[in-house]
């Protein structure tokens, strides 16, 4: 007689699994988890040093390496040494960080974030210079260069001009993207950045330049030890009026289509952890664009502060963290553990 094969598949009929009476089928799935080598053998989810970006906080002081306090083991760097420091990283395995720069003189209309001499276009020209095959990403904003503090440029009622900012951010793309910037990052989630910036690139003949659009960035208080990280002016007004709403989930997937039909190459959810719901709903929606998710520096500031008091093991749960954003659906992430996890993830 020929046997039948139910919907079970190679199993069989369910029915028909030997039992035991004591436990019931003699299903074990924790006999997969008995050894250090099986885990690793049917582990889904793997967390690689090329998954990280390292984020870099520039200073227009000469030969700083200086501490943030509001962030624990992260520095500011000047031109050169930073520099050095990104070669360091680049041969221990790094492939791509993002700079952020402090300028000496701000103002309202942020004009230093432009410049030929800023600071951040000097350091992306010392970067490439000393490491040619790491992928230098940009931030393509006016928040740290203006008196006010915010990502745009203001009317005369105070409110956020959407045109005129965008015209500012062609011009700071095109001053990176001179300097030899690879990506660059608009991201003040200004209405037509996208599509401005692509527009002005590929006009000035840098159509291989790169834009991740900060596509989903939430109005999070998650962003507080970034601003002494960059000298940051705190607003006169908050960012709800541009960023997005952390309640809201549609509106992301929105503002995510806007940006690819305006030709973003990499998109993104900001912050991360509170957000990995997002991050999934996004690499579902959008599997073929890039995703990157920004573990930013609340995220990293509460990590730090837990291991510091002893409470938790900071290897352990950084660690963890990156790796629950990459399951979430995210395939790089900038987060401040860069070098860190690169010891970490070396050593096993």
């Amino acid at each position: 007689m020929t046997k039948s094969h139910s919907a079970t598949g190679a199993r069989g009929d369910a029915r028909n699994v030997p039992t035991d009476e004591a436990s019931g089928p003699r299903l074990r799935p924790a006999r997969l988890r008995r050894t250090a080598g099986l885990r690793a053998l049917i582990r889904e989810t793997r967390l690689d040093i090329d998954d990280l970006i390292m984020p870099v906080f520039l200073t227009h002081e000469p030969d700083v390496a200086r501490e943030i306090p509001s962030m624990p083991g992260i520095r500011q760097w000047s031109v050169e040494r930073a520099a050095a420091h990104v070669q360091t990283q680049v041969e221990r395995g790094i492939r791509a960080v993002i700079v952020f720069g402090a300028p000496a003189a701000k103002d309202s209309r942020g004009s230093r974030s432009w410049a030929a001499d800023g600071v951040s276009q000097r350091a992306i020209r010392a970067i490439k210079e000393r490491s040619p095959d790491a992928v230098v990403i940009a931030d393509t904003c006016l928040c740290g260069y203006t008196d006010h503090g915010h990502c745009g440029l203001l009317a005369e009622d105070g409110a956020l001009d959407h045109d005129v900012t965008v015209g500012a951010l062609q011009r700071i793309a095109l001053a990176q993207a001179e300097a030899g910037a690879d990506v660059v990052a608009p991201s003040g989630m200004i209405d037509g950045m996208v599509l401005g910036i692509r527009s002005a690139l590929d006009e000035a003949g840098f159509g291989e330049v790169a834009i991740m659009a900060y596509s989903a960035k939430y109005a999070s208080v998650m962003y507080g030890p970034f601003r002494g990280a960059v000298g940051g002016t705190p607003p006169r007004r908050d960012r709800r009026s541009h960023q997005m709403d952390p309640a809201n989930a549609r509106e992301a997937l929105k503002e995510h289509a806007l940006d690819v039909a305006e030709g973003a190459d990499f998109l993104m959810v900001k912050p991360a952890l509170a957000y990995l719901d997002i991050v999934r709903q996004t690499r579902d929606r959008f599997p073929e664009v890039p995703l990157v998710a920004y573990n930013v520096s609340g995220e990293y500031a509460m990590v730090k502060a837990a291991a510091q008091a002893g409470w938790v093991s900071e290897e352990a749960l950084a660690l963890e963290a990156l790796t629950g954003i990459k399951r979430a659906g995210a395939d790089l992430i900038i987060t401040y553990h860069a070098e860190a996890a690169t010891g970490w993830l070396e050593s096993r």
